[in-house]
């Protein structure tokens, strides 16, 4: 498998280098770079089965070079520092990272992933992860399911419900999705939205409540006609948010 490595630190292209030289041998280095413009030519000549992509690279972003690309034949594994900006546009996305520096069994499992095809963009994700990362607020969000993955419209999303380790999602017309998520991730990356955790295994849409029906900790009914409880320990602050509304 041929790889381009591209990313704006020389130590980081180094340190990759290295452990896929000495630990992966079925992975060809073909080039490294460290600016988007060197890599995008370096690209089209060369052809790579897949690019590991610093997301900060000089002239263009890891996503606004992406989208240069009339199609995307190549596999491409994004790595990043700890940026929250970054890792939350890859995450609302459902893109697959590596978090720098990068260690021989993450690396493992993303060479894995390149071997039997698991990892892929579309457009949809890519135009997704860059409106993120410019800090704008898409209104959909892509979400992995046991079975690919699920465009989601945030709007219609009435509530989301942890199960056993995964989420259900409760939609507008009446519909379930299971997501194979924790509540407290589909929680982070809706914080910027109209959500709020009213309880430790529920997460609503405040736009989608009907009625709040008060007692020791609160009832909501949602627009689906659906109850749920308000955690005592969360009725002050739910409150305060909902009275906005």
């Amino acid at each position: 498998m041929n790889c381009i490595i591209i990313d704006h630190e020389n130590h980081c292209i180094e340190s990759l280098s290295t452990l896929l030289e000495t630990e992966f041998g079925e992975v060809a280095i073909m080039a490294t770079c460290s600016d988007s413009t060197e890599a995008f030519n370096l690209i089209q000549q060369q052809r790579p089965d897949f690019i590991f992509l610093d997301i900060e690279i000089p002239q263009l972003n890891g996503f606004e070079l992406l989208a240069k690309f009339e199609h995307l034949d190549f596999d491409v594994i994004f790595t990043t520092a700890n940026d929250s900006c970054a890792i939350k546009a890859i995450k609302f996305s459902a893109l697959d990272y590596l978090l720098k520096p990068i260690n021989k069994e993450d690396l493992t499992v993303a060479i894995e992933k390149i071997k039997n095809k698991l990892i892929s963009i579309s457009p949809a994700q890519l135009q997704m992860a860059t409106a993120v990362f410019n800090q704008q607020l898409p209104d959909t969000i892509a979400l992995p399911a046991a079975d690919g993955l699920t465009f989601v419209s945030i709007d219609d999303i009435v509530y989301c419900m942890a199960d056993s380790g995964n989420t259900r999602l409760f939609m507008a017309d009446k519909s379930e999705i299971l997501i194979t998520k924790l509540l407290g991730d589909v929680d982070d990356l809706l914080d910027e939205y109209d959500f709020f955790r009213i309880h430790h295994s529920s997460l609503i849409n405040l736009t989608q409540v009907e009625k709040y029906m008060r007692d020791e900790g609160g009832e909501v009914i949602m627009n689906n006609g659906h109850n749920l409880l308000v955690a005592r320990t969360r009725k002050a602050d739910f409150l305060n948010v909902f009275t906005r509304f």
